[in-house]
């Protein structure tokens, strides 16, 4: 897995939006909240993104793997290399946080991204 791979990822799912946030972390984001961060100029490149309890708890006990510095509350994970996950792996955990943040949007937001 690449970056482009991984942007084509999420920009694939419907209304992701992506901005640059805190000079080089490449962001993908539903209504306004972020679901997928990249560290661009991090070499390897890390991501951190939310998770399920379950995987949370999973993955934090694999190598390569730690709950992500001032998220982890909210259970995100970050990883120190984007290859430490196949491309199934990658798709079934970017689609499983941006359902998870989707989820908790407001009713407003999610009614204008509806339209």
């Amino acid at each position: 897995m690449n970056i482009e791979e991984l942007r084509k990822l999420c920009t694939s799912l419907p209304d992701v939006t992506e901005d640059i946030k805190w000079e080089n972390h490449l962001c993908f984001n539903i209504g306004g909240k972020m679901f997928c961060i990249l560290g661009l100029d991090q070499v390897p490149v890390t991501a951190s993104f939310k998770t399920s309890d379950e995987d949370f708890t999973l993955l934090s006990t694999r190598e390569g793997f730690r709950p992500a510095p001032y998220l982890a509350r909210y259970k995100w994970i970050h990883t120190s290399d984007i290859n430490n996950l196949s491309t199934k792996d990658w798709k079934k955990l970017i689609s499983e946080s941006y359902r998870l943040i989707k989820s908790k949007l407001p009713k407003k937001i999610l009614i204008t991204l509806e339209n």
